[in-house]
């Protein structure tokens, strides 16, 4: 497990390595950002030095700063507990989505699209891994949860981008990226950011139709037909469909858009997911008991404020301390969240969501 030394002190790992390639200059950072000058699409997102940051730092010698941030956000923390919570179902099983297979597929989604039209692929991969960073435990309730206690309300996308992911001094483009992907949102300032929207709609439709069929929730079958008819029934279908829908118009139009056929079907495949899989009684319930818990949670906390891992100097239940207590809740996972719950407040197990139950 050493290694392998053919007497040229060069270690391999296989002691028949057979792998050459051409000696030449390290491909740097500087080398790097002259490729991105001349080859990607007018519009794109150009890479520079250390990049535009709240903090200054000195520029990598090998990344860019775009590949920089994309490297940042794979080794944070706030991306690894992805991996614990909540895309459709709360406690996911092994084959079921979680928020961090989701950000992965939404990368594959907006990796294709960008290196299409040209785009800065680097700083879409970035925003891509990012853009739901923000996603407390049992995933859009949490915002229901959250959403009375700060002014401002709780929307994952500048949550993630201003509290779970400022620690990492992101470049202001993956910021606003990460910030705007939802559509409710303004638009993101980049062509980069506006894929990375794209590609999120088009990965959640696609993957959480396939997560609810192979469940038993819904039938592939059941898809309306006139949305079967434009791209398909499967995962593979619908994303090829609207990958090359996206990347055909940039190129026919110059905006990142889809055309009119392609668009009203991935509508229509989203009102399906929304009518018969996350509006459906069963995940009603279950939003409702997130909301429960986490509200349960923010108040217990918010009045005890010693009890927090790091809590400023205010007074219990101010406005500092609620938002000290949302940004520790809204980090946790699902299991984590649900199990303080029962600990420290003697929640009732009947009264957690029922994916929950079932496995406690």
């Amino acid at each position: 497990m050493g290694g392998h030394d053919n007497g040229d002190r060069l270690v391999r790992a296989h002691a028949d390595s057979a792998a050459p390639i051409g000696r030449g200059a390290v491909i740097d950072r500087e080398t790097r950002e002259a490729r991105e000058r001349a080859t990607l699409r007018p519009g794109a997102a150009l890479s520079h030095g250390a990049g535009d940051r709240p903090r200054e730092e000195e520029p990598d010698p090998e990344r860019t700063c775009f590949e920089r941030d994309r490297d940042r956000i794979v080794h944070a923390t706030a991306f690894r507990r992805l991996a614990g919570k909540t895309q459709v179902v709360v406690h996911p099983t092994d084959h079921q989505r979680t928020r961090l297979t989701h950000a992965l597929e939404v990368t594959q989604v907006a990796s294709a699209i960008a290196r299409g039209v040209g785009a800065n692929v680097a700083l879409t991969e970035a925003i891509a891994l990012g853009h739901d960073c923000g996603h407390g435990p049992g995933g859009h309730a949490s915002e229901d949860a959250f959403d009375p206690y700060l002014p401002e309300g709780y929307d994952h996308g500048p949550w993630g981008a201003d509290v779970a992911l400022t620690d990492l001094n992101l470049c202001a483009q993956t910021s606003d990226g990460i910030r705007n992907h939802s559509w409710s949102r303004p638009a993101p300032g980049t062509i980069e950011g506006e894929i990375v929207s794209w590609a999120d709609r088009i990965a959640y439709c696609a993957h959480d139709l396939e997560d609810a069929a192979r469940a038993g929730i819904v039938a592939v079958a059941d898809v309306p037909a006139e949305v079967a008819a434009v791209c398909g029934r499967d995962r593979k279908a619908q994303i090829r469909t609207f990958v090359r829908a996206v990347v055909r118009t940039v190129s026919e139009h110059g905006e990142v858009a889809m055309g009119a056929d392609e668009a009203a079907a991935l509508a229509g495949l989203r009102s399906f997911n929304y009518e018969r899989i996350y509006t459906r009684p069963d995940s009603v319930a279950q939003s409702r008991a997130v909301v429960d818990v986490l509200r349960a949670l923010v108040d217990h906390y918010a009045h005890r404020p010693e009890l927090l891992p790091s809590a400023p100097d205010a007074p219990a239940d101010s406005p500092e301390v609620v938002r000290a207590a949302i940004t520790w809740i809204g980090g946790m996972t699902d299991r984590y969240a649900f199990g303080v719950a029962t600990r420290v407040l003697r929640w009732d197990p009947g009264r957690l969501p029922k994916a929950i139950r079932d496995f406690a």
